[in-house]
Formats: structure tokens, C-alpha cells, sequence
């Protein structure tokens, strides 16, 4: 397998000239036709917002239920994976009433940016319009704007095998889960939903508000949620319909083009999208949850080392069984010192009894997971 490993790059630049030369051959055909816009879950701050999508021809799709057979499952994935894409269509979005525009490229994507308004975007969940000039059919998409001089701090997490189990340790399970399962048979780690719910919410004692009487001000709100992982573009339905059915707070997913973004490193891509998300939000503190099946405790250290001071803890879901830990120690330690807590936990129970200690939630969200958890594994967790 060594022998074969510089291969691998050889091998997916020829099939990405195989693929591209197909489309271009394929696709003035295709753009006569009937088109579909494939709208993600847009996302900035109040001065600038960014909405990436991808034109491609329509497809059917089921919804999903917890009885569909595997062999539905993974017809549908192969749907999917299988997206006859669209480029060179004009795009046209209205987000509270800024316009904006964009050209998809060869893999069928868009981005549009909508700034320059007169008055900023108020933070918080909006709609954007988006159309495809001379066609009736409008698509809506999620947009999720954040004003960080408001917010407690912010939540970025990996997907799989953070949240929802993917066994990414292990190629052939691996497989078998993605390529199976759907929104509402794939299964959250226990408590995970508590915990980040928990996260997500900011309640905080504002005594400067209050000043006038004496009292202080409890002021409540919502932490921005922000998903990175390397699954694809075409699994974005099926990851926000398994984050809304398991109720885990909803924020931008940021995936990955399964044909150019194969050619940088799975640390690379991830990194540059976590950088992008902390210049996006200079005055945000971060909490990063990942685990210890790929990268992620490298990047995470990388990612507090650049930015110091804006990191208020890690937490590394530990997949491997304790196999591996040392890596995740030796960086623990290399955090200590820069004053940034990386914890190696075998649950959400234990992430959480770490983010009450640093006041990020409650004792009454504390249990709150831990209730989740000794549901999930009917096995006490409390000690008390």
C-alpha cells in the first residue's frame, strides 16, 4: 500500500480531467433543461454575508424514515454523489433587500456575497431568495448572521465521529454506516445534543446594565454553532436534516468539494476554513470540539497557537479506545502552556463537567447531559 501511495494523487487529477471533460461536453445540454438550485446554509456578520450553492439538474429524493431498507439508503447516497452539475449559470439573491449575483463554476458552484448595505444586517437566523434569471422557480436559503460584539462565545465542531458516529478509525464500518444509513437512522453520540444545546446558549449577569439601581441584568442569547468536515457538499441535505431530527443546534456547515478539495490535505482544508471563521469574527472566543480519530487535536493546537487568547478550551471525543492517546497528552501539555485547556474525554459528560468548571454552562445543563447520557447508555453517570 506505501508502493501504491504516491500514486493516489496521479490517480485523482486523471479522474478529476475525466470528470471535468464529461461535464463540459455534457453540461451546454444540460443547462437547456430543467435546473435546480442546491441552496446551503449561508452565513457572516452584519456587514457581510457569504451564501454558497450549486446549480445542478433536479433529482428525487425521499424523505427519509427510520424503516427505509439499506438498500434505499444507499441508492439515495449514490443519488447524491452522482450530481449532474451545471456551470456558467447566473445566479441571482436577495437577502433583506441587498442584491447579489454570481456564475456557477465547472463543479456547479456559487458564491454570493451580499454587502454594501445601507443599514447592517441584524443578527440572527434570515431567508435569502435566490433565482436563476428567465426561470420562475425560487429557492430559499438559511443565512446565519452573527454580530460577535453580542455573543458569549462561539462553537466549532467536526461532524463525524464528533457528533454523529461515523467510525472513521475503521475504513470498512466506516463505509457501511455512511453509505447505509440516512438522516434518521444515523445515530448522535450519547448526550452530544444536550451539550451542545448547552453551548449554544449564553446566560449572562450583566452588572454594567443595571448600574442605575443597583440590580444586575441577566441577559440571554444564543452562541453561534459552526460545523467543519470533510464529508461532501452532496451530503449537506442529509447532515442538516440529522442535525434537525436529533435536535442539535443548526449553524453553517462547511464541507468539502469532493473534486478540487481533494487535492489539499483533509488538516489543510480544515484548517484554512477555521482561520477563515476566526477573521470573520475578531472579537468571538471559540470553544473547538473534534476527536482523536484524525487531526483534529494537531489543527486545534495549531489553530490556539495563531490566535492566542481567543480559544477558551478544546475538547477531543476519544474514538480510539485509548489507543494513540499520547499525541493528544503531549498536545494537552503544549496547550497547558499557553493557558488552553485540551481535554481528552471519553463522553459529552465528561466535556461538560469540564465547560461548567469554566462557567460556559450551568450545573442544571450539567445534568441535563448527563440525564441524556445515562439514557442513551442506561448506565449511571452521576456520581451523586
Amino acid at each position: 500500500m506505501n508502493l501504491l501511495r504516491p500514486l493516489v494523487p496521479l490517480v485523482e487529477r486523471a479522474v478529476m480531467g475525466l470528470d471535468r471533460a464529461l461535464s463540459r461536453a455534457l453540461q451546454p445540454r444540460r443547462a437547456r433543461g430543467l435546473l435546480s438550485l442546491l441552496c446551503y446554509c449561508g452565513w457572516g456578520s452584519p456587514g457581510r454575508v457569504e451564501l454558497t450553492g450549486r446549480v445542478v439538474l433536479p433529482r428525487t429524493l425521499r424523505p427519509a424514515a427510520n424503516a427505509d431498507p439499506r438498500w434505499r439508503n444507499f441508492a439515495n447516497i449514490l443519488r447524491r454523489l452522482l450530481s449532474r452539475e451545471i456551470g456558467g449559470v447566473t445566479v441571482h439573491g436577495t437577502l433583506n433587500g441587498v442584491q447579489a449575483q454570481a456564475t456557477s463554476d465547472p463543479d456547479g458552484f456559487f458564491t454570493l456575497l451580499f454587502e454594501g448595505a445601507d443599514q447592517p444586517f441584524a443578527s440572527g437566523w434570515h431567508d435569502a431568495q435566490l433565482t436563476i434569471p428567465g426561470r420562475e422557480r425560487t429557492s430559499f436559503a438559511r443565512v446565519q448572521i452573527v454580530d460577535d460584539s453580542v455573543c458569549a462565545y462561539g462553537l466549532i465542531s467536526d461532524l463525524d465521529d464528533t457528533v454523529i458516529q461515523s467510525d472513521v478509525t475503521s475504513m470498512g464500518r466506516m463505509l457501511f454506516t455512511v453509505l447505509t444509513g440516512n438522516a434518521r437512522t444515523r445515530s448522535p453520540f450519547p448526550g452530544v445534543g444536550s451539550l451542545y444545546r448547552a453551548l449554544a446558549r449564553y446566560n449572562v449577569i450583566d452588572k454594567a446594565a443595571g448600574a442605575a439601581d443597583g440590580k444586575s441584568v441577566r441577559r440571554r442569547g444564543r452562541n453561534p454553532v459552526f460545523y467543519v468536515s470533510s464529508s461532501p457538499w452532496n451530503f449537506f441535505d442529509l447532515l442538516w436534516q440529522f442535525l434537525e431530527y436529533r435536535r442539535i443546534p443548526l449553524g453553517p456547515l462547511f464541507l468539502r468539494n469532493w473534486g478540487a478539495d481533494l487535492m489539499s490535505g483533509h488538516s489543510t482544508y480544515k484548517h484554512a476554513v477555521i482561520e477563515r471563521i476566526f477573521a470573520a469574527y475578531p472579537k468571538l472566543r471559540f470553544v473547538l470540539v473534534g476527536d482523536s480519530g484524525e487531526h483534529d487535536p494537531e489543527i486545534y493546537a495549531e489553530v490556539a497557537h495563531k490566535f492566542p487568547g481567543r480559544v477558551l478550551g478544546i475538547y477531543i471525543r476519544d474514538v480510539n479506545e485509548g489507543k494513540g492517546d499520547e499525541r493528544v497528552l503531549h498536545l494537552r501539555e503544549d496547550m497547558a502552556r499557553i493557558g488552553v485547556d485540551m481535554v481528552l474525554a471519553r463522553d459529552s459528560f465528561a466535556a461538560a463537567a469540564h465547560a461548567m468548571a469554566l462557567g460556559l454552562i450551568t450545573p442544571g445543563e450539567l445534568r441535563s447531559v448527563a440525564q441524556s447520557v445515562e439514557r442513551a447508555l442506561n448506565a449511571p453517570v452521576l456520581p451523586f
